[in-house]
Order: structure tokens, then C-alpha cells, then sequence
């Protein structure tokens, strides 16, 4: 009798160690169209389940019907405003409720546009603050304990180029890209000893719609259409190097050649050369 015992007991154990571990979830913020469906596209590929999160629920929906069927994997979606502060909390509430284990984190929401500080109206601008800052910071506090669980652990924040100098044309929002890429730096540094890395994507020109093709080659010309990249192109290179431990992502030789000029001239001097480029173009 206790033969049998043991090695039910045997059968049982061995059942339980063969089953397969529970496939790990990426949370994307903005995740249902541009760059963050693109994170989320790489991310698929790779076999991690995925929560997306965003404002209107005919993208969550369509993008959810094509990662599910393509990949073969498990998407929640959550339409929220992450301009709202309330978000993040139901964001983390939702993660715990179903137990899901969150292996990473993708702050990709943000407002841009061709409008600025100066043409922008104040709710407008607060709402950039909002969402391209506030969002990413809160989001990631409450995050953190999640991911800890499930270390080695990552966090992906989308900044920009943007953020390596100040554009006065551009005004908060390139001071908002800033905002994200101290925040990684000092985040990477903070969390180090506790099992999370964590990156930032910082391309330059991405065509997500078709506007910003026509923005681009106003004001940057040809250089600005050489150095551009389509958001399969970002968001394959921000997870391949997010999952790779590096801090910094820039997409395309041409950005990131330009990149590393812009993060050691003065700040004086690039926005100058910014503004000058700016007013010879509004000149043609």
C-alpha cells in the first residue's frame, strides 16, 4: 500500500513540475496603434501575453482581434484616459485582480503635434503634461512591486529625440522628453538592485500617421525623411534592446550619429541652431 502511495505521490509531482510556467504579460500604455502597437507587435512575437491600454475601444479591439489571432496569445484591454490620475491605480488593480505576472512595463502614451506651447490653448497643455509625464511617473510607481515579482523585470519609457535638446517650436513638448529621459536615467540607477532595468526609446521622426511624413520633409527636409523610421522599425529595436538590458534606444544610424551630437552640445547652442532652422523654413 504505502509503494502505491509513493508513487502516486511521484506521479502527481512530476505532473506538476512538467506543466508548462504561466507565459509572462507585458502592460503597453498607448498600446492599440503607432509605436506602442508596434511595441506590442515585438513583444507577441516574443510570447508575452499582453494588457493594452488606450483611449478609444475600436483600436484596443482591432488591435486585440489581430495580436490574438497572428500570435496565438492572451490580450486584455483597459480604455482609459492615462491623462486621468485615477488610471494607474486601475491599471495595477486590474493586474492583481486576475494575477496576471507583469514581466514589463511600456510607457508609450504621449501627445505631439505641430501645435505648441503659444498656440496650444492651457488645458491643452496641461493635458501633455498629463499624459507625457504624470502618466509615465505614476504608472511606473505603482508598477514597480508587480514587476519586482517577476525579476529580471523591465520598464520601456518613449521619449524622443526631442528630449535631447530644447525646440523652441516645440516647446513643452520637448521639455516633457526631457522630463522622461532624466526620469529613466535616475529610475535605472534606483532600481538596479532590485531586478528591473530599464529603458528609453528615443527615435527620431516616426511615421505613424500620415502628417508627420508631411511635417517632416517641410522642416527637416531630406535629411529629417533619412533619418525617420516606421514604428515596426522603433518598436522592434526598443524590445530587442529592452530585453537586452540597455538604457538607451535610438532607431537608425542617421538619429542616432545625430543623437549623440545633440546630447553633447550645449543646450544653448542646439536650440539656437533649432530656432534658426525653424524661422528659415516659416522664411521659404
Amino acid at each position: 500500500m504505502l509503494s502505491w502511495r509513493l508513487f502516486l505521490v511521484t506521479v502527481f509531482i512530476l505532473a506538476c513540475l512538467s506543466l508548462p510556467a504561466q507565459q509572462p504579460y507585458a502592460v503597453i500604455a498607448g498600446g492599440s496603434k503607432g509605436i506602442g502597437f508596434a511595441v506590442a507587435e515585438a513583444l507577441a512575437k516574443r510570447g508575452f501575453n499582453l494588457v493594452l491600454i488606450a483611449r478609444h475601444e475600436d483600436g484596443l479591439i482591432k488591435a486585440k482581434d489581430f495580436l490574438t489571432k497572428t500570435y496565438s496569445i492572451n490580450v486584455e484591454t483597459l480604455q482609459l484616459d492615462l491623462a486621468d490620475s485615477a488610471s494607474a491605480l486601475r491599471v495595477r488593480d486590474f493586474c492583481l485582480e486576475k494575477k496576471l505576472p507583469v514581466k514589463l512595463l511600456a510607457n508609450v502614451a504621449g501627445l505631439g503635434g505641430t501645435r505648441d506651447f503659444g498656440t496650444l490653448p492651457i488645458d491643452s497643455l496641461r493635458y501633455m503634461i498629463h499624459l507625457n509625464v504624470e502618466s509615465t511617473v505614476v504608472l511606473t510607481y505603482v508598477m514597480i512591486p508587480l514587476l519586482e515579482k517577476q525579476k529580471p523585470a523591465y520598464i520601456l519609457n518613449v521619449a524622443s529625440m526631442a528630449g535631447f535638446a530644447p525646440i523652441p517650436s516645440k516647446n513643452l513638448y520637448s521639455t516633457t522628453k526631457a522630463a522622461v529621459v532624466a526620469f529613466s536615467y535616475n529610475l535605472r540607477y534606483q532600481l538596479e538592485d532590485r531586478g528591473i532595468s530599464v529603458t528609453y526609446l528615443a527615435p527620431g521622426p516616426v511615421f505613424t500617421k500620415p502628417e508627420i511624413i508631411e511635417t517632416t520633409k517641410k522642416n527637416m527636409g531630406w535629411v529629417g525623411m533619412q533619418m525617420a523610421v516606421k514604428p515596426s522599425k522603433a518598436g522592434e529595436a526598443a524590445v530587442r534592446r529592452t530585453l537586452k538590458g540597455r538604457m538607451v534606444v535610438v532607431p537608425g544610424t542617421l538619429a542616432f550619429g545625430a543623437s549623440q551630437l545633440l546630447r553633447i552640445l550645449p543646450k544653448r547652442w542646439s536650440s539656437g541652431i533649432y530656432n534658426r532652422l525653424d524661422k528659415n523654413k516659416q522664411g521659404d
